[in-house]
């Protein structure tokens, strides 16, 4: 009986998106986006890398504004992210469920997950889609 209440504790505690399949198009041999990869995986996602020196063409193809694009491009449950984008920015999409085709944080910034060891400062995540570009988050 214990060993199930435990079972039922521990499911109940792991977060719902504790499995969430993603892929990565990025470009091959960049160690940044091994280390987000790996920081998703450490987040709870299942997470897939795939080398493509087209990625930045795929991004746009998929909706990522020119301007907006990230290191790398990421699909997650019917969703587009672009970049170093923080798991706790992509849960909270997954949760609400907006009506847009995805977020990026646009570029490199050197205080993102995979360039530093943990999130630093505020990092500005834009959502795009059909009615447009828009902050997402400031966190």
């Amino acid at each position: 009986m214990k060993r199930l209440a435990l079972a039922s504790f521990l499911a109940l505690a792991t977060p719902a998106l504790a499995a969430e399949p993603v892929t990565i198009w990025r470009s091959p041999g960049c160690g940044c986006c091994d280390a987000y990869a790996e920081y998703l995986r450490a987040e709870g996602f299942e997470v897939t890398v795939i080398d493509d020196v087209n990625f930045d063409d795929r991004s746009v193809a998929v909706g990522v504004p020119e301007q907006g694009i990230g290191c790398h491009l990421a699909m997650i449950d019917g969703y587009v992210v672009s970049g170093l984008v923080p798991a706790e920015i992509i849960e909270r999409l997954l949760e609400e469920r907006p009506d847009i085709t995805g977020i990026t944080l646009p570029g490199m910034p050197a205080n993102a997950p995979g360039m530093a060891p943990a999130k630093t400062g505020t990092l500005r995540t834009y959502s795009f889609g059909p009615n447009g570009v828009a902050v997402y988050a400031d966190e």
